[in-house]
């Protein structure tokens, strides 16, 4: 059986939801961002339970098609970004139609609907948070990570990271207080 989950967004929170499975006698056979395939063919008798500790740790059980669908779309945004170096496509349409076999028109109406935004603005926050965390690291210069996230220039990014963020990417290095957003809250 499968169930889908909200707001799992890095390999802690798979961690995370194998523990919370098992210790309400589930057996996870294999876990991705935002879905999980479990031995038992049915949660009747545990969902109350489940349901509850994955709200206590800021995920929730998904049953809804369209919010499946929505986390699914941000669960290969994420991970295409902050998981695959160098893998950025350049067309997220045909990238997003193909991995989740759906029509982009489809996937974009439904994730508008439910998120309440545009992929292509959920995923220009995602590529800024990247482009914050490669600042706080300071280990490539701004050309670089340009490159790495597939910009088409420096100038492009930063006017992009500054309307995002109100700041330029150097001001942004220089203030060390401004802390990052967390993915699932983007």
């Amino acid at each position: 059986m499968k169930l889908f989950i909200k707001n799992m967004v890095c390999e802690r929170c798979k961690m995370a939801i194998k523990v919370e499975l098992e210790q309400i006698g589930l057996t996870p056979t294999d876990i991705q961002l935002g879905s999980v395939e479990i031995q038992e063919s049915t949660i009747d008798l545990q969902k109350d339970a489940l349901e509850k500790r994955l709200h206590a740790l800021g995920f929730a059980l998904l049953s809804d098609k369209k919010a499946r669908i929505a986390e699914q779309i941000k669960a290969q945004i994420i991970e295409l970004i902050h998981r695959h170096d160098d893998a950025v496509p350049t067309n997220l349409s045909s990238y997003l139609a193909q991995t989740l076999q759906r029509e982009y028109t489809s996937l974009s109406t439904i994730f508008s609907e439910t998120v309440g935004s545009t992929i292509e603005k959920y995923f220009i926050k995602q590529k800024i948070e990247k482009v914050k965390e490669l600042l706080t690291y300071d280990e490539l210069n701004l050309n670089e990570i340009a490159f790495k996230l597939h910009y088409s220039s420096v100038a492009h990014l930063s006017n992009q990271f500054k309307k995002i963020t109100g700041l330029s990417p150097s001001a942004y290095k220089k203030i060390a207080q401004i802390s990052r957003t967390e993915l699932d809250k983007l």
